[in-house]
C-alpha cells in the first residue's frame, strides 16, 4: 500500500500526503500496545535501523476461577522489512514473519513470560528497512544522496502513548509528509532528529521522509541532432544513482528529435542542455522543472517515461513560446504523450479523475508554482491535458505546427487575405501569445471554433463577456472583410481585435464602413465623369491608420472630380464671335486631357490646378474675347493718337521755321 500510495503522491508532487490508516491487533482488545519507536538513518549500509521501545498490558481481571494471562500478540510493520530481534529484560522473547504483503509485514512477538491481569512487560524490537534496489520510485531508498522511508506510529488502536523519533545524519535537507513533527533538534555530530512527542493514536500515525544531500553529481555528456541542429546533452544523476542517469539519457536522446518533429519548430537553443537529478521538493507538480534561462533541467530521482518527455517538451514550452503557465503545461503533456507513443514508451498523463474534479479552477486562475494548493495543482496538470488533447483533436498535427510557427515568429492572427502573395510586411506582435492570442491564432490558422472550449476550461466567470464581444467583433469584422472585397481593411482595425479591445474595434470598423461607403460615392462620381480612378484610395484605406486617411482622400478625390467635371460643364457649346476671339490660340481640351491624365495618376495637385486653369478660360472666354477688342481698338487709338501727335509737330517745327524765315527777312 505505501508504495503504491507514496508513488502516486510523489509523482504528483503532492507536498503532504494523507496517514496511512493501519491497525495493531492485539489478542483480545484487551491487551494493549505502546510503543516509542525511533529511526535511525544509516546511509552507509543503505539501510533505516528501526528500534520500538514497546509495553505490553494486559488490562483483563482475574476471576475467582480463572486467571488470565497474555504470551504472544501480533504487530503490523512496514513491507519489506528485516533483520528482527525481540529482547526484554526479562524472559526469552522471540519474533518471526508470519506474512508478507506488498502493504505491510505481520510478526508475532512471542514474550517468552506470561503477562498476568494488570500487569505490564517491556520489549523492545529492531527491525530493519533496507534499500531493495530497482525502482526509481521504491518507497525505501537509503544513500549518500538521497533518502526517502515511511516512518510508523507502533501501538494498539485507539490507544495513547507513544512516539516517533526520527534521526538523520548531517547535512541532508529533510522534507516531511503526513505526520506532525516539531522542528527538528540538531544534536552531538551534526545529527539532526524530528520528535513527535507523545501520540494519541500511535496506531494510526504515519509520515513519509525524503531527504538529499548535495554532492558532486557524476557528469556523463552526449550530442545528438536535433531538428538538423547539434545539440549537446550534459546528463548529471548522483553517484549512487547510475540507473537514473542511463534511463533519462536514453530517452532525452531518443526523444528530442522526435518531439522537434511533433512540434514542427526547429531547434533554438545554444549552449548544451543540462538535465539533473533531484528531489519532487525542487521540482513541482510534474516532478520536473525546466529553467530556460539557464538551459538547466531539474528531473525527480523517480520520473517516470511520461515525466521525463513532458520536461523535456519544455525545451520549446517553456514561455517563449506560450505566455500562459496553463498553455505551456497543457502542450509539454500533449506532446510527451504524442513522442511516448511514437517510442512505444509505456506513458500516459494524469487522467482527470472525479476526485480531481472537486478542486476544478478555471485555467486562467492556476497561478505560479507554490502559489495554490496540490489539490489545484493536480487538477490543472490533468485538465491542461485534457484540454490539449481536445485542442488537438480540432487543430490536427498540421495546423497545430502553423499555430507554433505563426507564435514562434510573432505573427498574430487576423493577417490580411493575400499578404504573402502581394509581398506586403506580415503583421507582428511584440510578444507570446496569451489566452487570448493562442485563442485567435487556433482559430485563425485552422479554421475551427475553440472558443467553446475556453468557455469551459479556461475563462473565469468575469471573462465570459470578452468571449461574447468577441464573437460579436469577429461577426462584424467578416462581413466587412466581404464589404470590402479586394481592399484590405484598416491596419488599426486588426490590432484592435487582436488586442481583445473590441469597442475600439467596433468604432473604427463604422469608420471603415463609412469609408467603404464613400468609396461608392467616389467610384459613382467617376464613372460618371468618365474618369479613372487612381489607387489612392485603397491605399489610404488599407493603411494602419486607414479609417482617418481613407475619409480625407475620399473628401479630395471627390473634390477633385467636381473641378474636372465643373472645368468639362464649362466648355461652350456654340460659341460666339467674342468666345472664339476669347479662345483664340489656346487648347483647353489637351489642357483637360493633361488634368485628368493627373488624376488617373494620382496627382490630384495637377489635376485640381488643371482643371481650373481651363474652367477659367472656357468660363471668361467672352471676356477674353472682348478684352481682345478693346486691346485693339486701344491700340488702334494709340496708333492715331500718335500720329496726330506726330503731325502736330510736324506742323509746329514747320511753323516755326516760317517764322524764323520772315525774321531773317527783315
Amino acid at each position: 500500500m505505501v508504495g503504491a500510495v507514496l508513488g502516486v503522491l510523489l509523482a504528483s508532487g503532492l507536498v503532504a500526503a494523507p496517514p496511512l490508516a493501519r491497525e495493531v491487533r492485539a489478542a483480545t482488545p484487551d491487551l494493549t500496545l505502546v510503543g516509542d519507536a525511533r529511526y535511525d538513518v544509516q546511509p552507509q549500509d543503505h539501510r533505516v535501523r528501526a528500534t520500538v521501545d514497546l509495553v505490553a498490558t494486559n488490562h483483563l481481571k482475574d476471576s475467582a476461577t480463572k486467571r488470565y494471562y497474555y504470551d504472544r500478540t501480533f504487530l503490523q510493520l512496514q513491507p519489506g522489512t528485516t533483520g528482527f530481534r525481540l529482547t526484554s529484560p526479562t524472559g526469552s522473547p522471540s519474533v518471526r514473519v508470519t506474512k508478507t504483503t506488498k502493504d505491510n509485514t505481520i510478526v508475532q512477538l512471542t514474550f517468552g513470560q506470561r503477562i498476568f491481569s494488570g500487569r505490564s512487560a517491556s520489549f523492545q524490537l529492531r527491525f530493519d528497512l533496507p534499500d531493495p534496489g530497482g525502482r526509481p520510485a521504491r518507497d525505501v531508498r537509503v544513500g549518500p544522496s538521497l533518502v526517502s522511508f515511511p516512518a510508523w506510529g507502533f501501538g494498539s488502536a485507539s490507544t495513547p502513548g507513544g512516539s516517533v523519533s526520527v534521526a538523520f545524519p548531517p547535512g541532508y535537507t529533510i522534507q516531511v509528509f503526513g505526520g506532525q513533527f516539531p522542528p527538528p533538534l540538531s544534536g552531538p555530530g551534526g545529527v539532526v532528529t524530528y520528535a513527535s512527542g507523545p501520540l494519541a493514536d500511535p496506531a494510526r500515525f504515519s509520515a513519509y521522509f525524503v531527504a538529499d544531500r548535495p554532492s558532486s553529481y557524476a557528469e556523463s555528456t552526449t550530442s545528438l541532432k536535433v531538428a538538423g541542429t547539434d545539440v549537446v546533452l550534459t546528463i548529471r544523476s548522483w553517484p549512487d544513482d547510475p540507473a537514473w542517469g542511463r534511463r533519462v539519457t536514453a530517452l532525452f536522446e531518443q526523444g528530442l528529435p522526435v518531439l522537434a518533429e511533433l512540434v514542427g519548430l526547429p531547434w533554438t537553443r545554444t549552449g548544451a542542455v543540462v538535465v539533473q537529478e533531484a528531489v519532487s521538493r525542487a521540482t513541482g507538480g510534474y516532478a520536473g522543472l525546466f529553467d530556460p534561462s539557464a538551459g538547466r533541467i531539474e528531473v525527480a530521482y523517480y520520473a517516470d517515461s511520461f515525466v521525463i518527455l513532458h520536461e523535456a517538451s519544455h525545451s520549446w514550452f517553456n514561455g517563449a513560446l506560450l505566455a500562459d503557465r496553463w498553455a505551456n503545461e497543457a502542450f509539454a503533456s500533449y506532446y510527451a504523450v504524442a513522442a511516448a507513443a511514437t517510442l512505444r514508451e509505456p506513458a500516459i498523463g494524469d487522467p482527470l479523475t472525479p476526485e480531481l474534479n472537486k478542486a476544478r479552477i478555471p485555467l486562467n486562475a492556476w497561478g505560479a508554482l507554490g502559489a495554490g494548493t496540490q489539490a489545484t495543482e493536480d487538477y490543472a496538470y490533468a485538465a491542461s491535458l485534457a484540454l490539449a488533447t481536445e485542442i488537438g483533436k480540432r487543430a490536427g498535427p498540421d495546423g497545430l505546427r502553423r499555430v507554433w510557427t505563426a507564435a514562434a515568429a510573432r505573427v498574430g492572427a487576423y493577417q490580411p487575405a493575400g499578404l504573402d502573395a502581394a509581398g506586403g510586411p506580415v503583421e507582428r506582435v511584440d510578444a507570446a501569445p496569451d489566452w487570448r492570442g493562442l485563442l485567435d491564432l487556433l482559430e485563425d490558422q485552422t479554421g475551427a471554433r475553440f472558443d467553446d472550449l475556453w468557455r469551459v476550461w479556461v475563462i473565469r466567470d468575469a471573462e465570459a463577456p470578452l468571449l461574447d464581444a468577441r464573437a460579436t467583433a469577429r461577426q462584424a469584422y467578416a462581413k466587412l472583410v466581404a464589404d470590402a472585397g479586394t481592399w484590405r481593411l484598416p491596419g488599426s482595425i486588426r490590432a484592435a481585435l487582436r488586442a481583445w479591445q473590441f469597442d475600439q474595434a467596433a468604432q473604427l470598423m463604422t469608420g471603415a464602413r463609412a469609408v467603404l461607403a464613400r468609396r461608392n460615392e467616389v467610384d459613382r462620381a467617376a464613372r460618371l465623369a468618365g474618369l479613372q480612378l487612381p489607387n489612392r484610395l485603397e491605399a489610404a484605406f488599407e493603411s494602419t491608420d486607414g479609417v482617418t486617411a481613407g475619409k480625407d482622400e475620399a473628401d479630395a478625390e471627390l473634390a477633385t472630380i467636381e473641378v474636372l467635371v465643373a472645368a468639362r460643364d464649362a466648355r461652350p457649346v456654340s460659341p460666339g464671335p467674342l468666345e472664339q476671339l476669347g479662345l483664340l490660340g489656346q487648347s483647353q481640351d489637351e489642357q483637360l486631357a493633361a488634368a485628368r491624365a493627373a488624376f488617373a495618376r494620382g496627382d490630384l495637385l495637377a489635376a485640381a490646378r488643371g482643371a481650373t486653369a481651363v474652367h477659367s478660360a472656357w468660363s471668361g472666354a467672352a471676356d477674353a474675347g472682348l478684352n481682345r477688342i478693346l486691346a485693339v481698338v486701344a491700340v488702334v487709338l494709340l496708333i492715331v493718337l500718335a500720329g496726330v501727335v506726330v503731325a502736330s509737330s510736324r506742323r509746329e517745327r514747320r511753323r516755326r521755321a516760317g517764322l524764323e524765315r520772315r525774321g531773317a527777312g527783315l
